[in-house]
């Protein structure tokens, strides 16, 4: 059958046959778990490579357009807002509690004990952000002085392209990025095997906890986007004065075409126009914001990272010092920013995001399997989350026309060329 031969499918088979397997056969189902751990090494033997190159492809190729008043508003919402989800993220985390069900006893893996170390204080903290020898840093996977030493790579690498117009160095990175990402696409057709077996020596390991604690996850999330959405929409009708009970009418088609295909890069036609020709934003105000959006606007991704570090925390009895919970609220919001955009989906976000701060990663398997449904959550507030941000920069530069807004005029929105946001597509579906 078709539906079979989708990986997600296959995946939610799986973790749906692990937990019952490991339910079934308790204890035994341990032997599996070498198989679920070469999994996961198989994904983290990729990260290093990936983020350091993605983050110089990012920052060697950036350009100086985009500039001004407009650009300075935009990025000022997108920002905010990604802090707020953040933020709220937390704090849900710790009211709901969503991985506390499930403690998981095991080791963490050596090779993270060093970069799990916690600092004596925030100037040791500000100081391990900076590795003296970035190929240590490497080797143990110490993700901060990596991404520090990329980023600071990159800005030269940028301002060395602008002055020589030698692109060579941007073109090796960026195929190195290529290469790992098939490496990682390979590795993903062993996930069904892998969620499996994690998920089934999970479930022999905590019992039916693995089902309520994935059901808190997933009711954190759903949490989280609906107050988020709730606090955007009360800026936007403070900020533009336009009644927000017109709102659903105009985001419906754009709703149901991410909720269903879980990809900003689908939606974003629809987005481009409804913003344009039912909510009234101008066509220059959108085509930036919205474009920005793309890589920029994924709040409902800055969100459910955030929980992803409450939850392995949790499932892991793990601590958090407030300089891991400051430090796992900027990874998402860089994430989210695509200056370290992980272009190879959840699975490598995840590990990321566990490997950054020293988290167990032994339920990520758990969060692998639940994705396809975070998915659909995450899309939602990205989409539409864009739209509630070009309305504020336009409302700020008169460029929001009440009379479209209200079903009194009609407009029509010009035609895009789709392949000139291929790059930008492939981010935003990363994030979602």
């Amino acid at each position: 059958m078709k539906v079979l031969k989708n990986p997600a499918t296959l995946i939610g088979i799986a973790a749906v046959a692990g937990i019952a397997f490991g339910l079934l056969v308790g204890e035994w189902a341990g032997n599996l778990q070498f198989i679920g751990t070469m999994f996961i090494r198989l994904i983290q033997m990729s990260i290093v490579p990936l983020v350091m190159a993605s983050v110089i492809v990012a920052t060697g190729s950036m350009s100086g357009a985009g500039m001004g008043k407009m650009a300075a508003r935009t990025f000022a919402w997108m920002l905010g807002f990604s802090a707020v989800a953040a933020v709220l993220a937390y704090a849900l985390s710790v009211a709901i509690q969503p991985g506390r069900g499930m403690v998981y006893t095991g080791e963490l893996d050596p090779s993270l004990q060093k970069s799990a170390a916690a600092s004596t204080g925030w100037q040791d903290t500000l100081l391990s952000f900076v590795s003296t020898n970035i190929f240590n840093a490497m080797s143990t996977a110490s993700m901060i002085p990596i991404i520090v030493f990329s980023l600071l790579f990159g800005v030269a690498l940028n301002q060395y392209i602008a002055t020589s117009g030698n692109r060579l160095v941007l073109d090796v990175a960026d195929q190195i990025q290529q290469v790992v990402l098939l490496m990682i696409r390979f590795v993903m057709y062993l996930a069904p095997i892998g969620v499996f077996c994690l998920l089934a020596d999970l479930a022999g390991d905590v019992g039916f906890a693995v089902v309520t604690t994935a059901l808190a996850y997933l009711g954190t999330t759903l949490a989280g986007v609906l107050i988020l959405l709730v606090i955007m929409v009360a800026v936007v009708w403070a900020r533009t004065g336009l009644n927000p009970a017109r709102l659903p009418k105009h985001l419906a088609e754009q709703t149901a075409i991410a909720v269903t295909t879980t990809s900003s890069a689908v939606t974003f036609p629809t987005v481009l126009r409804n913003t344009v020709e039912k909510v009234g934003v101008s066509q220059r105000v959108a085509n930036f914001t919205l474009a920005v959006g793309l890589t920029m606007g994924s709040y409902g991704a800055v969100l459910n990272y955030m929980i992803v570090v409450m939850f392995l925390a949790q499932a892991g009895n793990v601590s958090l010092t407030p300089g891991q919970i400051v430090l796992g609220m900027g990874l998402a919001i860089l994430l989210n920013m695509g200056t370290i955009t992980v272009p190879g989906g959840f699975p490598v976000i995840a590990m990321f995001l566990a490997t950054s701060l020293g988290l167990p990663f032994h339920a990520v398997g758990l969060l692998i399997a639940v994705d396809w449904f975070t998915g659909m959550i995450r899309t939602f507030l990205n989409v539409n989350g864009d739209t509630f941000v070009a309305m504020l920069v336009g409302k700020a530069t008169g460029e929001v026309d009440a009379d479209v807004y209200y079903g009194r005029k009609s407009v029509t929105a010009d035609q895009i060329d789709l392949d000139a946001y291929e790059g930008q597509f492939a981010k935003a579906d990363a994030a979602d």
